[in-house]
């Protein structure tokens, strides 16, 4: 009995040790936010500011049009989530439910591209982007990322766990495949599709190399790009930069604690009953 308490007594004092490592630096940038130039800097390093700083979060809106950043980061991201996750719903369902000619080599091949880094394919995607002319435009920013293999590949295994008995009922009922996705296929996936939106819509809400590339004009950038606005040649300001990144954090932290029990169903696919 002893030993039993020991192991569960070392177990939450290590996922204590680790929740400490990962809950630590965001509780530092969010007081960093809050520090003068010289606290952020000092050695050792100030935990605490001794007076708040909230002015910092003023500057910060005043140095850069960090307004303007919000803004394309918002749209940028909630275009790519409902285009991409459009498309994913769409090929989900072909390489699920229909039947065509060549539709395992389609699968070989969008296998195939799923190996590929995105890094390796990202010069040849602004290469594109510059001869067609959308440098600095909001098309050049969602362009490449309006399809997602991965996505699609996500919602083929959940619609996957949904009997195929249901399509062909639907299609004897006189159901169209239209039908059946918006009618019977979407609420049976809602955990599904929460998660491959949340996730599409957080990884525009961090995008930073492709619009780095793809714009250089401060009204085209994005909010993780905007961070090197309080950089310069004599030296960063610190405490501007971690009142800005709290400021480019908290909304996805935010939308996560709010959706994160929606997340964990779309994970763990509870909500489906085979």
């Amino acid at each position: 009995m002893k030993r039993i308490r020991l192991s569960v007594l070392f177990s939450y004092v290590i996922l204590f040790i680790f929740a400490v490592i990962t809950v630590f630096p965001f509780i530092y940038m969010i007081l960093g936010g809050l520090m003068n130039f010289q606290e952020t800097t000092s050695i050792p390093p100030t935990l605490i500011p001794h007076h708040f700083e909230w002015s910092n979060y003023a500057k910060v809106f005043a140095r850069a049009p960090f307004a303007r950043y919000f803004f394309n980061t918002v749209l940028t991201a909630s275009v790519t989530t409902i285009v991409s996750l459009f498309n994913s719903l769409l090929g989900a369902f072909a390489m699920v439910n229909l039947r065509f000619k060549g539709k395992g080599l389609v699968q070989m091949v969008l296998l195939s591209l799923l190996m590929v880094p995105g890094e390796a394919i990202i010069f040849t995607n602004y290469n594109t982007i510059a001869h067609m002319g959308l440098l600095n435009t909001y098309v050049g920013l969602v362009l490449p990322f309006l399809t997602s293999i991965f996505y699609m590949y996500y919602l083929q295994s959940y619609f996957g766990s949904i009997s195929s008995t249901i399509y062909k009922a639907a299609m004897i009922d006189g159901a169209s495949d239209w039908d059946y996705i918006w009618k019977i296929l979407v609420p049976m996936s809602k955990g599904g599709l929460f998660t491959v939106g949340l996730l599409s819509f957080i990884s525009g809400w961090n995008s930073f190399l492709w619009p780095l590339l793809v714009t250089n004009e401060d009204t085209m950038r994005l909010l993780n790009n905007g961070l090197s606005a309080f950089a310069s040649d004599a030296g960063s300001e610190t405490q501007l930069q971690l009142a800005a990144a709290t400021l480019t954090v908290l909304p996805i932290l935010v939308l996560y604690l709010i959706f994160r029990k929606q997340i964990i169903k779309g994970v763990v696919r509870n909500d489906l009953k085979g």
